[in-house]
C-alpha cells in the first residue's frame, strides 16, 4: 500500500496531494495568478501530511507533473520533488502534465485535447482518446483557423488554458471547451500508482522537467 506525495506546479496552480494505495488522504491546492509556488509549495506539503496523518519518512515515492508549462513553476516543483527523493531515498515518478488535464474529462468523447497557453497564438497540446491513451505526443502548435481540421468531425473536448484562444478563433461541430481547467495533482493518482507498481521510476539525479522549448527570458 504505497504512500505517494504528488506535486504539480506547471501552471498558476500549486497543487499537492497525498495518496495511500490510490486513495486521496490529503489535498491542498491554490490557483494564484502570481505564480506563488515558491511560497506555497512546502507549507502545502506539510499540510497534506498532517491531513493524512503521515510522517514525512513514511512516504514511499514522490510524483511530479513533468510539464510543459511555466519554466519557473516546473523548476520549483521538480527541485522540491528531487530534494525529497534524495533525502528520503525514495523513487521519483513522472507523470505528463497533459495527461493530468486529459484526465479531468470524464465524459465519453472521441478525442480529448489538452491545450496549454504558451504565448501569442502558440500553445502546447497533445491528443488523447477517451481512455486517456496518448495518440499524439505533446508538441508546440501555432493556432489558426484550420487548427485540428483533421478531427473536426469527431466529438472533442479541449481542456486547459489554451482552449480559450481556440474558442475565440473558430467553431467546431461537436466540441466542448473547458477553458478554466488547470493541471492538478489530483489527476495524478492512478498513473502514479501504476508507475510505482511497475517500477517506472526516474533517474532522480538526471531528471529534468519537460520544457518542450528552450527558455527565453523575453
Amino acid at each position: 500500500m504505497p504512500t505517494i506525495l504528488q506535486i504539480e506546479t506547471s501552471s498558476t496552480n500549486t497543487s499537492v496531494v497525498l495518496t495511500k494505495n490510490g486513495k486521496v488522504i490529503g489535498v491542498k491546492e491554490q490557483d494564484s495568478s502570481g505564480y506563488s509556488h515558491e511560497k506555497l509549495l512546502h507549507p502545502f506539503i506539510e499540510e497534506v501530511l498532517q491531513q493524512g496523518g503521515i510522517a514525512l519518512n513514511e512516504i514511499d515515492a514522490v510524483a511530479i507533473g513533468t510539464g510543459p508549462g511555466s519554466f519557473t513553476g516546473l523548476r520549483i516543483g521538480v527541485a522540491a520533488a528531487k530534494g525529497l527523493c534524495f533525502a528520503l531515498d525514495v523513487p521519483l515518478i513522472a507523470v505528463p502534465t497533459m495527461e493530468l488535464l486529459a484526465r479531468q474529462v470524464t465524459t465519453s468523447v472521441d478525442r480529448i485535447i489538452p491545450i496549454v497557453d504558451a504565448r501569442r497564438m502558440e500553445v502546447y497540446t497533445a491528443i488523447y482518446d477517451k481512455d486517456y491513451k496518448e495518440l499524439t505526443p505533446t508538441y508546440a502548435k501555432i493556432l489558426d483557423e484550420d487548427a485540428y481540421d483533421d478531427i473536426e468531425n469527431l466529438s472533442l473536448v479541449f481542456v486547459g488554458s489554451g482552449a480559450r484562444k481556440l474558442k475565440e478563433l473558430r467553431a467546431y461541430k461537436n466540441a466542448v471547451f473547458l477553458t478554466d481547467s488547470q493541471p492538478s495533482a489530483l489527476e495524478m493518482t492512478m498513473s502514479a500508482l501504476e508507475r510505482f507498481k511497475a517500477k517506472i521510476w526516474e533517474d532522480t539525479a538526471y531528471f529534468e522537467p519537460f520544457y518542450l522549448k528552450d527558455f527565453k527570458p523575453h
